[in-house]
């Protein structure tokens, strides 16, 4: 999986251009982002990469977590974004089965 890495001074709009050419060639990429101000841009960055995405038939979804990042000699700990695409109606498919697997549960 291609990581993008994503610093305060990222232009969301550039870094949403990269995310949406990475999720052109494959359904998944991520993003990390050490500190608020590069979180923020990463969060700015997808919400705008969204758009992009669904011009071309597909919805993204993104799952966060934690990553350990090596800066010089030292570790820090950061902030990755998975995000993946997938095809709206492969999407629809998916939230109808979640949806019917509710229902039979309750």
């Amino acid at each position: 999986m291609e990581v993008l890495k994503v610093s305060h001074s990222s232009a969301p709009n550039k870094v949403a251009g990269a995310i949406a050419g990475v999720l052109s060639k494959t359904d998944e990429v991520e993003l990390q982002a050490i500190g608020a101000g590069a979180v923020n841009q990463a969060v700015k960055a997808i919400a705008i990469a969204k758009r992009f995405v669904e011009a071309k038939g597909k919805e993204i979804y993104v799952i966060p977590g934690f990553v350990e990042v090596e800066v010089g000699s030292e570790k820090r700990t950061g902030i990755k974004f998975k995000v993946v695409a997938k095809s709206t109606g492969e999407a629809v498919e998916e939230k109808e089965a979640e949806v019917n697997n509710v229902n039979k549960e309750q």
